[in-house]
């Protein structure tokens, strides 16, 4: 890709925009920018990066979320990569005016799911026609390109029909979405006679915490940022200009305690609610919860703020959290003991080994579009620890021995159904002025009550004090008995309040993505089969453990919906074109004549199952991939018995296979589901649908005239009576079959099964072939049909040899 236009209209070293370089990269998400650019005349730049640079189109109007819009974009010349990051005034010459950061963010090409789309890109801009999606703060979801002439710079932005669309006029959203700024005050001037009045959300108060589930390793997930989990006292502070409450989950001020804290936050001069943590760092600039108990200097003492929950009149908890901590971080610009706690976008797993390598207490995972969820301890937020630590209350201490001073150890516990339950004894991690402290914060809790229902076995005399105080251990495990394991004492708790403390169970991250990613799944419990009792979720658990094998043979194909909403005794349909859908889900547009049909792709276990849920029991895909639309990868003979018994289906196949051997055509076989034997020869996408079909009707006349008895190659039911039909026109452009391991929706359950050739012999019945004992098989076989993806056969020897047949 050329910059020369871009150099070429520009004085690069008098204007403030980026140079002209290409930058180059191999991995990573394709990044969009929309600019919103005051020059001459307002308009937005839409951007999107190809090759380097970013391809570009002027859009006087901008974009709409309104499908039934269509705003001119004008294609430009390229720009560098860079630009992307580029807000400010271009001073004089071209351009000159004010440019903003409108949004931003990452797109993929419809039908690629690698994360790189260059290949797609660059042919839908010869063919004039492009369509993305778009993951960024104020656009999100399906948008195409559409050139109107082939020799103009004229296209159409469009939105397309999904969840995100809307009447919504998203430019009213002024400001950037990487300053927050509106124009005018990236201009430098004021904006009171040019903004619109907004009415202000009434500001709320006493804020409880959002909350994060304990999980028990880490993941890798491109909806998700993760943070540094930071070992200190989780704050609330409420700014009203020079008036701040800093305060903790319990609502217990903060503002004495941490005074220094309470000055740098007035001199942000805010209204504003901000979340964090604070904490106190070491030599390394390590945050530890030791160090805060009794802290001796300033200086090591930080607010780490990780959220924005109100803005100057505006409630920000409903935006997606990726765009609440974009406004934060503009807000936070200076270094001084607030400070904005910066994120990883994807790689939890390598940024939770280099934090353990670190010596950090662990990481904070948050999915990005997330809402904050006021005191709602929430799955779209989970906490990955790298040892085990607990908080405790503590409900007792014993007597001390031997030259031990103060007490022994402190007799701890945790609710479990509002009642407190003995944990064990922590005498570890003390230092003797933290056991005078603790003997002092503890002496006037002295009770003769026991907090326990049951009054544990202690090592020595115990005193009981009323539960007030929370500590936080760590600790080796936890005994079958539920007692804390070498429990060392790590500080006091007062940020949350004591009937919280609970012992924290893992939760398998595993089912928590699982359940945010399968969602849409809906009437499990829904009957499928009468006579069987085969539920949909029974047919969701078999695709579900077939995905590796099946979906080798799904990725990439448009598939045909043949929709049982209510089971196989009900009326069912087909659908072509999918108008509604989740944004995740990728399609592919094909020209059929005068119309364009929208086809849904399976890619992966969950758009598998997207369509399972949709009540397709049958998994019917074309021949052909989208990168080849007009070449198959295998052609087919579908052999369909007209009142005939199933040995002559099975006599027919074996005749094709010889001709098929003989003239050094690989070849695999799979029973329909049905009544009937599918035989598939590899092709590699090297021939065409009518090459394909012209083949495979040489050798069905071949077979036919070796079995005129049997066989028949008439299209009408009726004049093929007790015959085979040896079916060639599947081999057509748009048409579909039953893919391998695909569940048929007759009695029993059936499933297109791959054979050995081996297994096609008299006696076999391909019913035997159900939903039961499929997975069994392949566990036991392997995938027999794999074969039919790789070495496709060689068209040109393979005529010649069938001369001697003809």
């Amino acid at each position: 890709m050329s910059l020369k236009k871009y150099r070429s209209k520009r004085e690069l070293k008098k204007s403030h925009e980026p140079q002209a370089k290409v930058f180059k990269r191999k991995t990573g998400e394709l990044k969009f920018v929309i600019q919103k650019h005051d020059a001459s005349h307002l308009h937005y730049d839409f951007r999107l990066e190809l090759d380097g640079v970013l391809k570009s189109w002027a859009v006087p109007k901008g974009p709409s979320l309104d499908p039934n819009i269509k705003h001119l974009a004008i294609q430009v010349e390229d720009h560098p990569y860079e630009y992307r990051t580029f807000e400010g005034v271009i001073p004089h010459g071209y351009g000159a005016g004010t440019v903003m950061i409108w949004d931003r963010g990452t797109y993929r090409v419809e039908n690629e799911t690698s994360g790189r789309s260059e290949a797609l890109i660059r042919e839908g801009l010869k063919k004039g026609e492009i369509h993305f999606t778009l993951n960024g703060n104020k656009l999100r979801g399906r948008f195409s390109l559409v050139k109107l002439k082939n020799d103009g710079d004229e296209w159409l932005l469009i939105k397309s029909r999904d969840e995100f669309a809307s009447k919504e006029d998203v430019t009213q959203k002024d400001r950037s979405a990487h300053s927050n700024k509106t124009l005018e005050e990236i201009a430098g001037k004021t904006t009171r006679s040019v903004r619109k009045k907004k009415k202000k959300d009434t500001k709320p108060h006493d804020f409880k915490p959002m909350l994060a589930t304990l999980v028990d390793h880490p993941f890798d997930s491109q909806e998700w940022l993760f943070e540094i989990k930071l070992d200190g006292f989780r704050a609330i502070a409420e700014l009203n200009k020079k008036n701040v409450e800093l305060y903790s989950r319990n609502f217990q001020s903060f503002n004495e305690r941490f005074p220094v804290l309470v000055q740098h936050l007035q001199n942000f001069d805010l209204d504003a609610i901000l979340d964090g943590e604070i904490v106190a760092l070491d030599k390394e600039g390590i945050s530890r919860f030791q160090l805060l108990q009794n802290y001796k200097s300033e200086k090591n003492i930080f607010f780490y703020v990780f959220d924005i929950l109100y803005l100057n009149g505006e409630d920000l908890r409903a935006l997606p959290l990726i765009e609440r901590k974009s406004i934060l971080k503009n807000i936070l610009k200076t270094q001084t003991a607030i400070r904005y706690l910066e994120h990883i976008e994807t790689e939890g797993k390598k940024f939770f080994n280099l934090c353990k390598e670190n010596g950090l207490e662990g990481i904070i995972g948050k999915k990005t579009q997330s809402p904050y969820r006021t005191g709602e301890r929430s799955k779209d937020w989970v906490k990955i620890k790298a040892e085990f630590r607990q908080e405790v209350v503590i409900c007792g201490f014993t007597e001390p021995r031997k030259t031990r001073k103060k007490f022994g150890a402190l007799i701890v516990g945790v609710y479990k159904n509002r009642v407190l339950h003995f944990a064990g004894h922590v005498g570890g991690g003390f230092t003797e002025q933290q056991l005078e402290e603790m003997k002092e914060r503890l002496s006037p809790l002295v009770t003769s009550r026991c907090p326990f229902q049951n009054p544990p076995h202690t090592n020595t005399p115990v005193t009981w004090v009323k539960p007030k105080w929370i500590c936080e251990v760590k600790f080796k495990e936890w005994t079958s008995e539920g007692i804390l394991r070498m429990p060392i004492f790590l500080g006091v708790h007062a940020d949350k309040p004591v009937r919280a403390v609970r012992k924290e169970q893992k939760e398998k991250i595993g089912e928590i993505l699982k359940e945010k990613e399968y969602d849409f799944i809906t009437h499990q419990e829904k009957v499928y089969w009468e006579k069987e009792r085969i539920t949909k979720r029974d047919l969701l658990s078999y695709y579900e453990s077939i995905t590796p094998w099946i979906l080798p043979y799904l990725i990439d194909r448009p598939e045909l919906l043949k929709r049982y909403p209510n089971g196989i005794a009900q009326p069912s349909f087909f659908q072509k074109n999918i108008t509604s859908y989740p944004e995740w889900l990728s399609t592919f547009m094909v020209q059929h004549h005068d119309k364009k049909v929208n086809y849904t792709l399976i890619q992966d276990r969950r758009s598998l199952l997207y369509v399972v849920n949709l009540g397709c029991i049958e998994l019917h895909s074309w021949l052909s991939r989208i990168q080849h639309l007009e070449n198959p990868d295998f052609l087919i003979f579908d052999l369909d018995p007209e009142d005939i018994a199933f040995d002559a289906v099975v006599k027919t196949a074996q005749a094709i296979h010889a001709v098929l051997e003989a003239i050094h055509v690989p070849n695999c076989c799979k029973t329909s589901g049905g009544r009937g034997l599918h035989i598939c020869v590899p092709l590699q996408a090297r021939y065409t649908y009518e090459q394909a079909k012209r083949f495979s009707e040489l050798i069905a006349l071949v077979v036919h005239q070796q079995l005129p008895q049997i066989t028949s190659l008439e299209r009408s039911p009726k004049k093929r009576q007790q015959k085979v039909y040896i079916d060639c026109y599947q081999n057509n452009f748009g048409q579909t079959i039953a893919m391998p391991y695909s569940v048929r929706a007759k009695p029993g359950a059936p499933i297109s099964t791959p054979l050995s050739w081996s297994e096609v012999k008299r006696g076999l019945n391909p019913l035997n072939y159900t939903i039961f004992n499929t997975l069994k098989r392949l566990k036991k076989k392997g995938d027999l049909f794999q074969p039919i993806l790789q070495k496709g056969m060689d068209l040109k020897k393979s005529l010649k040899l069938l001369q001697k047949f003809l």
